[in-house]
């Protein structure tokens, strides 16, 4: 027992004044002789017996005799009264627990509440002054029970249950949890959610977070040593993109806790440097909603920072050297254990043919806006061929790949600044190192966001892409194939098309896939991929030296 009164075996016992001489303070009595009291006498208004020493109204003047007292009567009115009022004369009031009662330790047991025969209070659960938990009732963990409460004989309050004030729980009821309003949860399914993760009793309040075009996401608070604390990051997964969420959540699970090991054995710290999924109450890795969407959580990593665009060259550097060691960490990983959850995410001719057949029905009439991008790729299709023909040809290994490497899906050390822990494992599958790569120096190459409408301000950084090749290399050189190695560049050029190709298959399809704020979004995402691949088409040759500079 932790907190509220001192339990009576951890004090000198010598007399107990008890309050009520009926059938429970009769109870009482015989409880405190079993506990050690030498003696315990009764004050009681109707009660004559030779142990009734006094009236109720006598109780100020048993003060000197009597310093220990307890209010045994069945009303719950008139107990809590009455313990309040011996609490506030000055007597000290302690609560009663039977000998053959379970009390965890973690419990907090208010003055004068009586815990009977064979009950049980289990852990963190608080339980106010003047309660009586009766004979075989069970309260179960982190629940709360107000002053002057009754829970009766043999009933269950069941975990995380919140019993008010002077409130009677029946002979043999049983009381289910009630679900405490949260604040920033306006929507059931993620109230479902938080509870489903166990966060429900304590969450101090939930709020969107992150800026992904995917998945709904959430920051949840909970409360800590010095306030409200964002503890874990919740997320509902777009089951329009991910169609197979228990395949996604077994890739991230499996490779997730892979890597502790691999942090550990490096002598890093597994808690800081991946995330730590966590599962439902009932074990799974993953939620589903009343809807059947899926839902999943981890750990936030505190003093962390995300960024959305290269703020400084040398967070590229970082950013390379990051999933290059990504890479590296899972070397030894067989990728033949990853569920494909996206077939064909990164098979640049389907993404072309995909395009193709969007064009052809162009379902919202849009293709006349967009003659020019629709031109721009038409005449790239050889070039969508070129690594996927050498992975059929088995010039280019399948990889444990990360299929989403953006600057933003990294976080940083917020006091080193150096690279910590990759996010956003959605897209874990077997794949090529040309793509992970491009990737990157698409996203963070460029010298604005991928939504900006003023062209004129989206350029290709070679001396960023120098930076990335640097910082890469120097973590996968003694791990990837010189064939790898040489076509790294066009894993640049091609994952910038394929995005490009990508935004503009969604935009004729109606915007079904990426999220937007206004209907040409998806386009003027697709014209700056596009503009950096014609100016990558226009340094490729640079490109290819970096790549030979540094191998």
């Amino acid at each position: 027992m932790a907190g509220g009164a001192p339990p009576l075996q951890e004090r000198t016992m010598k007399s107990l004044l008890i309050l009520g001489a009926g059938g429970f303070g009769h109870m009482i009595q015989e409880t405190a002789l079993m506990l050690g009291y030498e003696k315990a006498f009764f004050l009681d208004d109707a009660v004559k017996e030779t142990d009734v020493i006094g009236k109720c109204c006598d109780y100020e003047s048993f003060l000197k005799e009597y310093d220990t007292a307890v209010a045994a009567l069945g009303d719950n009115n008139m107990r809590l009264y009455w313990t309040e009022k011996l609490m506030e004369a000055g007597y000290q009031v302690p609560a009663i627990i039977h000998p053959s009662a379970v009390v965890s330790p973690s419990a907090v047991i208010g003055n004068g509440s009586f815990i009977m025969q064979n009950a049980v209070v289990n852990t963190h659960t608080t339980v106010e002054h003047g309660v009586l938990i009766n004979s075989g009732a069970v309260v179960d963990h982190d629940s709360f029970i107000g002053r002057g409460a009754h829970i009766g004989l043999g009933s269950v309050v069941k975990s995380n249950c919140k019993i008010a004030p002077k409130q009677k729980v029946e002979a043999g009821e049983v009381i289910f949890s009630t679900r405490r309003k949260i604040d920033g949860v306006t929507d059931r399914n993620l109230e479902d959610a938080i509870y489903a993760f166990g966060f429900g009793p304590r969450c101090s309040y939930v709020k969107p977070f992150g800026a992904g075009h995917i998945n709904e996401t959430y920051a949840v608070y909970m409360p800590g040593e010095d306030g409200d604390e964002l503890s874990y990051v919740l997320q509902r997964v777009n089951s329009n993109v991910f169609k197979d969420p228990a395949g996604v959540m077994d890739n991230i699970f499996g490779v997730t806790e892979y890597l502790r090991n691999v942090i550990r054995e490096e002598g890093g710290d597994p808690d800081r440097e991946t995330l730590s999924y966590i599962k439902t109450k009932s074990g799974c890795n993953y939620f589903e909603d009343s809807e059947g969407e899926p839902w999943r959580c981890y750990n936030f990593i505190p003093d962390s920072v995300c960024y959305q665009l290269v703020e400084d060259p040398e967070q590229f550097y970082q950013s390379g050297n990051s999933f290059g060691h990504f890479l590296k960490q899972l070397s030894d990983y067989p990728a033949s254990k990853l569920n494909e959850t996206i077939p064909d995410f990164h098979n640049t001719v389907k993404r072309f043919g995909a395009f193709k057949f969007a064009l052809k029905r162009d379902l919202k009439n849009r293709a006349a806006t967009c003659r020019p991008e629709i031109d721009f790729v038409l005449a790239r299709e050889d070039d969508c061929g070129v690594l996927v023909k050498q992975q059929e040809e088995g010039l280019l290994p399948l990889r444990v790949t990360h299929n989403d490497t953006k600057l933003n899906n990294i976080l940083f050390d917020e006091k080193t600044g150096k690279g910590l822990c990759i996010i956003d494992l959605d897209t874990i599958m077997p794949g090529l190192a040309a793509n992970d790569f491009g990737d990157s120096i698409r996203f963070g190459a460029a010298t604005a966001e991928e939504d900006e409408p003023n062209l004129d301000l989206m350029h290709f950084d070679i001396n960023l892409y120098e930076l990335y090749v640097k910082g890469y290399l120097e973590e996968t050189r003694d791990v990837l194939t010189e064939a790898e190695i040489m076509n790294l560049p066009w894993g640049a050029r091609l994952m910038t098309l394929e995005c490009g190709i990508r935004f503009l298959t969604d935009y004729l399809e109606g915007d079904t896939y990426f999220k937007t704020e206004y209907p040409e979004h998806n386009l003027i995402r697709a014209r700056t991929q596009f503009r950096l691949v014609d100016e990558m088409e226009q340094r490729f040759d640079e490109m290819n030296e970096i790549i030979r500079k540094y191998m």
